[in-house]
């Protein structure tokens, strides 16, 4: 990744906090009313967005980005 932060969505935003609570996909699939592939779909594209291995890796990373904070 380059210097430049990658934007995250309004949806990524959500699904990142959700995900930081130790929601699973179809929890935050019927927190948010979509399906569990669109999900997956934000999952995805978080982790390559922030370089992620997993979500373990996704939360620190975001962290560290300043995409996340510890209050969400």
């Amino acid at each position: 990744m380059s210097n430049r932060k990658k934007k995250l969505t309004e949806r990524e935003h959500q699904v990142l906090a959700l995900l930081s609570r130790g929601c699973t996909s179809n929890e935050i699939s019927a927190q948010l009313f979509i399906s569990s592939n669109t999900v997956e779909y934000h999952r995805k594209q978080l982790l390559r967005k922030t370089n992620s291995r997993n979500v373990a890796d996704l939360i620190g990373n975001a962290y560290r980005q300043g995409l996340l904070r510890i209050d969400e």
